[in-house]
C-alpha cells in the first residue's frame, strides 16, 4: 500500500460576513463560521437555506462579499483554481462527473494541478475503480458515481475536501460505505472535511462540530452531540427522535 500524502501544514478557514446573492435572491446572508483544520464540519439545513452557496463561496466559484481567511491569509482575491492549489476541492451536488468519458479520464480531470497523479492513493479507497479505469463513468451505479466524484476530488491532493450533498438519491448501503469512506479520509489522512448534508442523521454521525442554516443564516451552532441533543434539531431535522 502506497503511503497517502499528509496534508501537515493545513490552518483553519475563517468565514466573516459571507454574503452570496444570486440577482435580486439572497441566498447567504452575513454569515461567520470557524471551520477547524483536521475536523469535519458539518453545514445542515433544509433545500435553499444556503448551504451549497456557502461552499461555492469558499472555493471560489460564486461572487461573495465579505471575508474567507485561510490562516492568516484573505483568499478572496483568488480564483477557483488558485483555491484548488492551496488544496481546496470541492465534490459538488450530483456528483457533477463527467458522463461520456472514461473512469480514468474523470480521475485526470481531478489531477490537473497535480503533476505526479497518485492512482494507487485512490485505488487503497476505492479497489473498484482499478478494474473500472476504461469503463465509461455514465455506466456506474449511482453509489459509484460517487465514490468516483470523491476520489476525483482526492487526485487534487486537498487539504480541505468540501463535499456536497454526498448521500444524495442513494441507498442506505450505500451511504453507509460513504459515510465510511469520508471518516477514513479525516481520520486516517488527516484531511479537513466540510459537510455539506440535507441527512443530519448521517452528517452528525461523522462531524465534530455543525452549522445550522435557515433561510441564509446560521440559526444554530455547536458540537455533534450538542446538536443532537438540541430538541429544535430533533424536531425539524431528526423526526422528532433523540439520535
Amino acid at each position: 500500500m502506497m503511503k497517502p500524502f499528509q496534508p501537515t501544514d493545513a490552518k483553519d478557514i475563517l468565514i466573516k460576513g459571507l454574503n452570496v446573492w444570486y440577482g435580486p435572491v439572497h441566498a447567504v446572508k452575513g454569515i461567520d463560521l470557524n471551520i477547524p483544520s483536521g475536523r469535519v464540519t458539518a453545514i445542515l439545513g433544509a433545500n435553499g437555506a444556503g448551504k451549497s452557496s456557502t461552499l461555492k463561496a469558499i472555493v471560489g466559484s460564486v461572487k461573495y462579499s465579505g471575508t474567507i481567511i485561510l490562516g492568516n491569509e484573505s483568499i478572496d482575491a483568488l480564483p477557483v483554481h488558485m483555491r484548488v492549489k492551496k488544496g481546496i476541492v470541492l465534490c459538488p451536488e450530483g456528483r457533477g462527473i463527467f458522463y461520456q468519458m472514461t473512469v480514468k479520464e474523470n480521475l485526470l480531470a481531478g489531477a490537473y494541478t497535480n503533476r505526479r497523479p497518485d492512482f494507487d492513493f485512490v485505488f487503497d479507497i476505492f479497489p473498484f475503480l482499478k478494474e473500472r479505469l476504461n469503463q465509461i463513468a455514465g455506466t456506474l451505479s449511482g453509489g459509484e458515481q460517487q465514490m468516483l466524484a470523491i476520489a476525483r476530488a482526492l487526485m487534487a491532493n486537498p487539504k480541505y475536501l468540501l463535499l456536497d450533498e454526498p448521500s444524495l438519491g442513494l441507498a442506505p448501503i450505500v451511504i453507509e460505505k460513504i459515510t465510511e469512506v469520508i471518516k477514513h479520509i479525516n481520520d486516517s489522512l488527516k484531511i479537513t472535511i466540510v459537510l455539506v448534508e440535507q441527512n443530519t442523521s448521517v452528517a452528525l454521525s461523522i462531524a465534530h462540530y455543525g452549522y445550522v442554516l435557515e433561510n441564509g443564516r446560521v440559526a444554530l451552532s455547536g458540537n455533534a452531540k450538542e446538536l443532537r441533543d438540541n430538541p429544535v434539531v430533533r424536531e425539524k431535522y431528526l423526526g422528532g427522535v433523540k439520535k
